[in-house]
């Protein structure tokens, strides 16, 4: 936004501000640039499989910790089973740190060998 304020005459005087005139006599008052934010960088939340872990502790991290109901932790289980690796979901990085954190956290607590991960999002 720029605020002009018409000065008439040639021996006008300087804006207090420190701005110039343009061609028309007009004082050009600065205003403060717009400053746009960054959108966050993006982690997946990634669930391995292994052999030893519960098919029905993985669907119970699901539906705990990344608010999956019962289909759709049970289809990201069965993924993960059957391809190795399941995304359970996409977040900040703070928010999937955490995420791996309880994870991991619950797992030991339960003497399972589930590993979660994190990796940036492209």
């Amino acid at each position: 936004m720029v605020l002009s304020m018409h000065v008439s005459g040639s021996n006008s005087p300087q804006s207090p501000f420190g701005n110039g005139e343009d061609d028309n006599g007009n004082v050009n008052l600065a205003t403060k640039p717009h400053v746009r934010t960054k959108k966050p960088s993006m982690y997946r939340v990634l669930i391995l499989n292994d052999d030893y872990t519960p098919m029905e502790f993985v669907v119970l991290i699901l539906e705990r910790f990344f608010n999956k109901n019962r289909d759709q932790a049970t289809r990201i289980m069965l993924h993960v089973h059957q391809k190795g690796v399941g995304v359970c979901g996409v977040y900040t990085y703070e928010v999937a740190e955490t995420k791996v954190a309880q994870v991991m956290d619950l797992a030991k607590r339960n003497e399972h060998p589930l590993q979660c991960t994190m990796e940036k999002e492209d």
